[in-house]
């Protein structure tokens, strides 16, 4: 096996490789990343494999992508109550799924457990990724996507404390209520000194002799800051890339005058480190290890999580007054689980409460839900739009 720095090296030039591909051919640097990852990692070429240091890498192109997608945002986007009911509900229906599936293939419950709450995760940063190559993250359908992810992603981290807890028989009410109210209170509290105290610094940082002498100064420092809430995030027990993610929201609409445009600097440091992140997706998974029997149930639970994620979303969107088109986008957009099931896959192997085998079927599971949004979105739903984009 190559060393690390060697592996690092590759990693960097197959990461930008892949987004110049991708770009060259019209498709969905996602795609090409993520395919990239797969050819270069353990399953064929074996020239990187998926190091704690490479997962560390990757975490940080995560968390650098959502605080970029975070400037087309507002707080008031996020804060309505339709966004609320459609995650609840794309929560419960896939949770059903995965759970009934798992039961149905033999599987023992506590198992079951955890690939229903695999099920439950949908990755915003994928999603967010997808729609921001599109031209479209501004469009009604893909604010409902991003308001939609970013409560689901905090019900899915909650959903598995829960397992946890249920599976060694530590869950109470009491615990639950605490961990609702410690979560909902921080991001209020993160949202609130993102937009009156950190942005009200940076204006006058702007107009400081500092800022004056050296313009980068600002971006730094609003790069230190997503830096720090995506850290306190991981502290208290949400995704880091949600701390991110309010950081960019609470940058929106600044106007600087002697700086660097926040936005403009973020969006190199997003395509190379959001590469990184994708590609990575791609050498975790380890095609060697796939049985016969794992890959009828990868399948099925594919499938399932799809359906169930369309289903639980699109429906609720529609019967709130989406229409047909914008209910269906909806519900593919949080089709992708991505690094959010990983995680609740690797927990659940590290606690021994699923094998190799489930753990293999979650992550294969989580990187083709990855790659059929994107092929969804630019081919069918909107194909009008990608053409467009491309023309601009």
């Amino acid at each position: 096996m190559p060393p690390v720095e060697l592996q690092m090296t590759l990693l960097l030039f197959f990461a930008l490789a892949g987004y110049l591909l991708a770009s060259r051919i019209n498709q969905s640097a996602v795609v090409g990343e993520i395919l990239l990852g797969l050819i270069v990692g353990p399953s064929v070429l074996g020239l990187i494999t998926y190091t704690e240091f490479v997962q560390a890498i990757a975490g940080m192109g995560a968390v650098i992508l959502m605080f970029v997608i975070g400037f087309d945002f507002k707080i008031k986007d996020l804060a309505n109550v339709k966004y609320g009911i459609i995650a609840v509900v794309g929560i419960i229906v896939p949770w059903l799924g995965g759970y009934g599936i798992s039961i149905a293939f033999g599987f023992a419950q506590h198992s079951a457990l955890f690939i229903g709450t695999a099920l439950t995760a949908t990755s915003i940063a994928i999603t967010a990724n997808v729609l921001k190559e599109m031209c479209i993250l501004d469009s009604e359908s893909a604010k409902a996507i991003i308001g939609t992810a970013v409560i689901d992603d905090i019900l899915s981290l909650l959903l598995l404390s829960i397992t946890a807890d249920v599976a060694f028989g530590t869950f109470s009410i009491e615990g639950l209520a605490f961990i609702i109210i410690k979560q909902v209170g921080f991001l209020i509290i993160l949202a609130l000194i993102g937009l009156f105290v950190v942005s009200k610094m940076i204006v006058k940082m702007d107009q400081s002799p500092i800022a004056k002498n050296y313009p980068e100064f600002v971006f730094i420092f609003a790069v230190m800051i997503a830096f720090l809430f995506a850290a306190m995030s991981e502290y208290i027990g949400i995704s880091g890339i949600i701390g991110a993610f309010i950081a960019g929201v609470s940058f929106n609409g600044i106007d600087l005058v002697h700086s660097r445009n926040i936005a403009e600097g973020g969006e190199y440091l997003y395509v190379i480190f959001a590469s990184i992140f994708f590609v990575s997706l791609g050498i975790l998974v380890d095609l060697t290890v796939l049985t016969v029997p794992v890959l009828i149930f990868i399948a099925a639970i594919t499938a399932i999580a799809i359906l169930t994620k369309v289903v639980g979303c699109a429906i609720p969107a529609r019967i709130m007054g989406y229409s047909k088109r914008d209910s269906l986008a909806i519900g593919f957009g949080m089709s992708p689980r991505g690094e959010v099931a990983m995680i609740v896959a690797l927990l659940g192997l590290n606690l021994s409460l699923i094998g190799q085998d489930i753990y293999a079927s979650i992550i294969v599971m989580s990187i083709l839900t990855t790659v059929i949004t994107p092929i969804a979105f630019r081919n069918w739903l909107f194909k009008e739009e990608v053409a467009a984009c491309r023309v601009e």
